[in-house]
């Protein structure tokens, strides 16, 4: 074909109803995508060399994720499967102070330690799947850009920026004055190279149990390390709420305060979820972020739109057994070794005295999912308190008898462990200081899948229960993450922008089945979710996912 004889479109999305990502009506139009961006949105548009019918579809800015952990997954998967089967073309990483760079000696390993503990992704994915080959955090973006389907959205993990600044010192101390500065110098090459910010943690541990590095900075080099970053162009520090009660919740939400007005960062922290019994602490909560951005900082909350169900299995690590030392000591074991130890009635009734108090947090929401030993089949269905009171024991002691019969392969499925009330959860996602996030997607696989959450909201708070309009809900997935990011070419459905797109049906997008897999290096598996509703992702102009299929375009790029 001639050049004078080409259509004047890539691609024209046809006939869809156009959700812009900034609130505005939503409008019927075509779309018109030339060299992977935006070209046109108007009635009639000309030809392109490939056309998508989208009448009676949504056409809207490809959904961004602010909270995932696809760190190692990119490594092997540039899709970040599966979260664009729901329309998410941006997945932001390096949160909860773990980002796979910048790493020397013996980083990596340590870095491994703390992603294996804190986000349950094992070390022989990592070892068949991350080769480490790089130093700096712009050698780690040029090793993943070629392989990116997706655009990356990083951030510089504060405990691995630590541990290559300070070493073993780095979980011993704070910072001295020419650690924070090597610190911020190099936090600053990293923004330069693409990352958006730094992230903290306030909450987690390593593989020996002890806090990570994060959780030993003052003040002083937390906004040392906030004005280094905005310094150099970044936007954002994300921090993971405490576990001390109200009182620590507050210290840190005011911490972000004085953080986000001394540097002018944006401050997100997360998870902001309705624990069970814990709704006073909630609404502190919420009151405390709004009062911070009252006195001038800007400070927001990620919650996430579904109810927070997990999945048990014996076989597989489960974070809070590794904070209750009789269960680590086991859990870390081989399977077999462990199955072994796990049936020794000498250690029976610590296992019941430890597990109980944390434990039935969760195994008193417990039913038995898939099993394989002929006499747990007719446990399917049915609930660990309910086995329990019909054998006489305790629920940890149910736990283990029925995993035991299926050499620990037993699934025990946990529904509405926290965010179990619609009402309160929307309530949460109308706060003005609250953004959707805190999915997890690419975390906790063995667990559940973090990705969906773009699905959930649209299914069941716009048209299941009305809570929000199509606009408004589009707008929390796209324009507002990206402009309180300071992200510029995505978010927003305009011309001369990226042309990630997602079109969708309004009336039938869902999560779809979840499936356990075994498709992740080294052999471990994960929970895996599907879509419904979902017609086809764009990333720059080309197809990520279509009818349901990925597509191997990799025209993502570090934003």
């Amino acid at each position: 074909m001639s050049a004078s004889a080409r259509p004047p479109f890539d691609l024209v999305i046809r006939g869809g109803e156009v959700v812009d990502g900034t609130r505005a009506p939503r409008r019927p139009a075509d779309v018109g995508v030339r060299d992977g961006r935006i070209a046109a949105i108007g009635v009639a548009l000309g030809r392109g060399e490939r056309e998508l019918d989208a009448r009676g579809r949504a056409v809207a800015p490809g959904f961004l994720d602010i909270h995932t952990h696809y760190d190692a997954q990119l490594c092997w998967d540039g899709l970040a499967t599966p979260s664009p089967l729901h329309g998410v073309t941006s997945v932001l990483t390096g949160n909860c102070s773990l980002s796979l760079a910048p790493v020397r000696g013996d980083g990596p390993e340590r870095v491994v330690g703390m992603f294996q503990t804190i986000e349950d992704i094992g070390a022989p994915s990592f070892a068949a799947g991350v080769p480490f080959s790089w130093e700096s955090f712009a050698q780690y973006l040029d090793f993943l850009r070629p392989r990116l389907s997706v655009n990356l959205i990083p951030l510089v993990g504060h405990s691995t920026l630590r541990l290559y600044a300070m070493g073993q010192a780095s979980q011993q101390r704070a910072a001295s004055d020419a650690e924070i500065a090597r610190m911020c110098a190099l936090l600053g090459e990293a923004v330069r190279a693409g990352a958006r910010g730094l992230s903290l943690s306030d909450l987690d541990v390593d593989e020996r149990l002890r806090p990570v590095p994060s959780r030993y900075a003052d003040l002083r080099e937390k906004i040392a390390l906030a004005v280094a970053a905005v310094a150099a162009g970044g936007q954002l520090l994300e921090n993971v709420i405490p576990s001390t009660g109200a009182a620590g919740i507050r210290a840190c939400i005011e911490e972000l305060g004085t953080i986000s007005r001394e540097s002018g960062i944006v401050a997100t922290l997360q998870p902001v979820i309705l624990f069970p019994g814990a709704q006073a602490l909630l609404e502190q909560t919420l009151g405390w972020i709004a009062d911070e951005n009252a006195r001038g900082g800007r400070v927001y909350g990620q919650t996430t739109p579904r109810s927070f169900d997990t999945n048990l299995r014996l076989e597989e690590q489960f974070f809070t057994f590794l904070l209750l030392p009789s269960w680590a000591e086991i859990m870390r074991r081989p399977v077999a070794e462990r199955a072994a130890l796990l049936a020794d009635p000498a250690r029976r009734p610590k296992l019941i005295e430890e597990g109980l108090p944390m434990l039935s947090l969760f195994l008193d929401r417990a039913s038995v999912g898939e099993c394989f030993a002929p006499e747990n089949q007719r446990l399917r269905g049915r609930t660990l308190p309910e086995i329990a009171r019909e054998r006489g024991c305790t629920t940890v002691d149910a736990l283990l008898e029925i995993a035991l019969a299926d050499e620990l392969r037993t699934e025990f499925r946990i529904v509405g462990m926290m965010q179990d009330d619609p009402a309160v959860t929307a309530r949460i996602l109308a706060h003005p200081n609250i953004l959707v996030g805190a999915s997890d997607g690419g975390a906790h696989v063995s667990q559940f899948c973090g990705a969906g959450d773009t699905s959930e909201l649209l299914a069941t708070f716009v048209r299941e229960r009305g809570d929000f309009s199509l606009e408004d809900a589009v707008w929390r997935l796209t324009g507002q993450p990206a402009e309180l990011f300071g992200l510029r070419d995505v978010g927003r459905l305009a011309v001369g922008r990226s042309a990630d797109l997602v079109v969708f049906d309004p009336a039938t997008i869902a999560p779809g089945r979840e499936s356990y897999v075994r498709d992740v290096p080294g052999g471990a598996r994960r929970y895996l979710r599907d879509a419904v509703g979902i017609e086809a992702v764009y990333v720059a102009g080309a197809p990520i996912v279509e009818g349901g299929v990925y597509r191997e375009a990799r025209r993502g790029r570090v934003v």
